[in-house]
């Protein structure tokens, strides 16, 4: 299964940006989680079909519409379990 894990920076917290990465993975079929951080970013992982999980990152670049985002750093993540559905945690 296709794994990627990444962050995503800019006003990302308090305005929805997980759960908007929940409905755009759930749509594309991709599992994964999105989580806020202490420093104020977003950590997602997404699992899926390699095109799906693209579908999905490029919707991270624009979030919801309250967001801001300002970037978005891609890390590799080989080898890892597969997830049941997706967390907001």
């Amino acid at each position: 299964m296709y794994s990627v894990r990444g962050f995503v920076a800019g006003r990302v917290q308090g305005v929805g940006f997980r759960w908007f990465a929940r409905r755009s993975a759930e749509a594309e079929g991709v599992r994964g989680y999105a989580r806020n951080l202490p420093d104020g970013r977003v950590e997602f992982l997404l699992q899926g079909e390699p095109a799906a999980v693209e579908r999905v990152v490029e919707a991270l670049r624009s979030g919801p519409s309250h967001a801001v985002v300002r970037s978005v750093e891609l890390d590799g993540a080989e080898d890892l379990p597969p997830r049941d559905g997706f967390d907001t945690r």
